[in-house]
Order: C-alpha cells, then structure tokens, then sequence
C-alpha cells in the first residue's frame, strides 16, 4: 500500500474485490518485468517539514538560477523584471485553481480576466482580435500557418531562416502531416534574403535583384510584382532570431502582392518600440508571450498569443471571451467563440489545443496592467540602451566582430574571434554569469558565432564584468 495515498487496507482490498482482483501488483501485469523497477526508490525517510525544507534548498542550490547569476541567454526566452503585483494576483485561489470557465454565470472573473487579456494583446500587436492562448511561441506560430493554410486553400508556406529554429521544427512536424509544403528563405547578412521571395514565390519581380540591398526605410528596394501563387503565407520574426530587426511592412506587401497572408512572430518587449505588426499590414502577429510577467521557470510553462485581423476570426484556434450585457443590463463576459474539440463536432475542430494557458495569460495581463504603455516602453527603450552598450563594450575588446549591420533592440550576435563559444560560457559561468547561446547549434554555418541577450535588469557592472570575462579577464 502506497503511503501517500489515504485508502485503508479494507478499502484496497473492497476496490480489489469489485474488478476480480487479489492484489494491486495484478493491476500492472501487462508491463514486463524488466521494465518495473525492482528495489525501493532512493529517496531518504520520512523527514520533518523543517528538514524538508532544508533539504529542498539545498538541492535547489545544485541549478545555477537567475536570481544569482547575471543571464545574457535570451534565444526565446528573457530574463524580464517580473513586478511583485504579478505573483500577488496569481496567487489568489480563485485564479490558480480555474481551469477552464465552461459555467460564465460562475466564471465571471476568469472570463473577464482572459477577455483583458485578450484586448491588451489587440492593441500591442495592432491586431483586432486575440485568443486566449496557445501553449507558446511555437505552437502559436504553427497555428497562424494553419489558419493561413485554411483561409487561402493553398498549402505552401514560405518560412523565413530567421523565425526561431525550434518554432521552424514544430511547423515542420505539424506540416508533415497536414500536407503542407514548407520552404524556408535563407538569411543574408544576419536578415531574410527579400531577394530570395521573387524566385520562390515563382514570379520574377522587375527589381529583385537589387532586393538583397533592401535596408530599414528603404520602402521602395525588392519591390514584387503583383501575381498570384500557390503560397498560403509569407512567415518572418522580427527581430529575428539573431536579434536584428527586419521590414515587416515589406513582407506584408510582398504576401498581399502574392495573394497570401503574412504572418509576423514579434516580440511583444520589443513591440514597444516598432511600429506594431497591425499596422505594417500583417495579417497575423504571434510570438512568446513568456516576457510578459511570466518567469524563466526553467523553460515552462509559457504561454503563445495569437492575434489577427477580424476576416480570420473564425478560423482561430482556442477560444475567445466576448463582452455582453444580461437581461437587466449589467456588463458580463462569454465564450463567444470556442473552435476546438471539446466544444463542437472534433471534425469541426480547427485544433487539438485545449488549454488556453490561463494562469499564465493572467500574468501577461496584469503585468501589462501594472507596467502600461510607457512602463512596457521604458522597459524596452533600458534594453535597447543596455543591449548596445554591451555590443560597443564587446566590440572594443578586438576580441569580438559584428555579424551583421542591421538594427537590434535586446539581442544582437557576434563572432568570437579567438575563442570557442563553449570556452568563453564555461569561463563565465565560473564567475556566475550566464553567457549567450552558441548559435552553431542551430546555424552549423555560424561557427564561433555567440547571440546575447540584454534586458532591463542587467546592470552596467553585470555587463562591463561579462564583457571583461568573455574577453578572457579573470579576474
């Protein structure tokens, strides 16, 4: 009999009775037994709640955490100051212990929660409706493909080099088996080769071959001719994966020209300072919304948003909160629209998404709440500043090179031009930094390339002792 769980040996042998049995090890017959483990768990006995507590903090001390160590590790995930107000709200039981509000009449905070939610997400992104959420970056990329995919009819998606390498895997995986055609626009000096899309798309634009020297601002370089195509959408991050901005107002041309839809991945930190993806004419905005209130955690949970233009409402994922008033006029909150399997005929479906993250979605919404509009703007303009400081620092030491020309705000990359990236992390580590993502890992070209986060909490002392170190100063 199990310890931790509270039947009596009467009640197991009574449940035991009822299906046949004469013991619970009957109950996993159809494992092998090479495959049970055959001696007691190695954990120690029972403990005290102030031992427990001792020997949880000390294996805790065994992770190298950001609340000690300076992180400069971005690559999807960012080292934001989280207000104390978040954890506060999250922590009311009412919040943490909702689910899902199948009942509104009983469900009406959660359901007005998630409609905030989605109504601050509509007027970052300059979208005109939001779900409620996906589980994260990657899927909510993958879902705007799909619903790309099932608005145009087409199957062919044209997938920058630049949206994040792992957000490129889960679409492969998705496309795989949705018969989806995916192409993927390679990068040309840190940037997406606009030069590239003529070619691919199967037109040939009059002027492409001078798109390869499209710059920010430069609205008339890498014009498309207007034709139509077998492409369901043009997809692009910006900034991209390797920090550098790119022209979304471009790629929505260039997708409307073609009879797709364009799709952006934005950084919802980073939107603050960029014109929004609503009005460079994109189609649909997601991304990661982890940076809104939402820690590190280790890697999850997070959460995905997904907005788009109202054309596409119906053929979003999850659900979306809608504001009505009652028979007696009072303000109240529904599900206004909730395409998944739970809900309606699973042929129906338009996804197998079911949860909407709202624990998580909480936290962006009131961390959007408390920050406004000019706190998410200053936490943004802190890391545009920093983030350039530390690449000036880093270009200065002679020891590091620009990888590309193209304007940044929090991550930038650089090539490390004596030294292994592995080398340069291990060294910073022992002086408890947390160094830059080896970009060889996702780009095998990008040998001794290093991408570097810098957010609004990293002081000028975390930053000029990381650049001292990684320029091989110990001390």
């Amino acid at each position: 009999m199990s310890r931790y769980i509270p039947n009596t040996q009467e009640d197991m042998e009574q449940m035991l009775s009822e299906i046949g049995l004469s013991s619970v090890d009957q109950l996993f017959t159809d494992i092998p037994e090479g495959m049970k483990l055959s001696r007691a768990l190695d954990l120690p006995g029972s403990l005290s709640e102030m031992e427990l507590s001792g020997l949880m903090r000390g294996l805790a001390k065994k992770n190298a955490h950001c609340g000690e160590y300076a992180c400069f590790l971005g690559a999807g995930a960012y080292d934001h100051f989280v207000p104390a107000m978040v954890k506060q709200v999250l922590s009311k039981p009412e919040f943490y212990t909702s689910y899902t509000p199948y009942q509104p009449e009983i469900s009406q905070g959660m359901l007005q929660a998630i409609f905030e939610y989605q109504t601050m997400i509509c007027q970052l992104t300059g979208m005109d409706v939001s779900n409620a959420s996906m589980y994260d970056g990657a899927t909510a990329v993958t879902e705007a493909a799909l619903i790309a995919v099932r608005s145009t009819g087409k199957s062919r998606l044209l997938v920058s080099q630049g949206l994040h390498p792992e957000y490129r895997e889960v679409l492969k995986t998705y496309g795989k088996y949705n018969d989806l055609v995916i192409e993927e626009i390679p990068l040309r000096d840190g940037i997406t080769a606009v030069s590239e899309l003529d070619v691919m798309s199967g037109v040939k634009g009059s002027d492409g071959a001078n798109a390869a020297n499209t710059t920010l601002g430069d609205e008339n370089a890498g014009k498309a001719t207007t034709g139509k195509s077998d492409i369901a959408a043009v997809i692009v991050q910006s900034p991209n994966f390797l920090g550098a901005v790119e022209d979304l107002k471009w790629f929505g041309e260039f997708a409307a020209s073609k009879g797709a839809l364009s799709i952006a991945c934005v950084d919802p930190i980073s939107i603050a300072l960029l014109e929004p993806p609503g009005a460079c004419g994109i189609d649909i905005a997601a991304g990661e919304g982890q940076g809104l209130g939402n820690a590190l955690n280790y890697g999850g949970p997070y959460l995905g948003f997904l907005a788009a233009k109202k054309a596409f409402v119906r053929k979003m994922p999850g659900r979306i909160v809608g504001q009505t008033t009652d028979n007696e006029d009072k303000r109240g909150f529904v599900l206004t629209l909730q395409a998944r399997e739970q809900h309606i005929r699973r042929e129906k479906a338009v996804s197998n998404i079911c949860s909407n993250q709202a624990l998580n979605a909480l936290a962006a919404a009131v961390y959007m709440s408390v920050m406004g509009k000019e706190g998410i703007k200053e936490a943004a303009n802190l890391c545009l500043q920093k983030a350039h400081y530390a690449a000036e620092k880093l270009f200065a030491t002679g020891k590091f090179a620009k990888l590309s020309e193209a304007a940044f705000i929090k991550e930038f990359a650089v090539r490390a031009l004596h030294e292994p990236i592995q080398a340069i992390n291990e060294r910073l580590l022992r002086h408890g930094i947390i160094g830059g993502l080896d970009l060889e890992k996702y780009y095998p070209k990008m040998k001794d390339c290093w991408l570097l986060a810098v957010t609004e909490k990293r002081t000028k002392q975390e930053i000029d002792d990381m650049v001292r170190i990684a320029a091989g100063g110990e001390s």
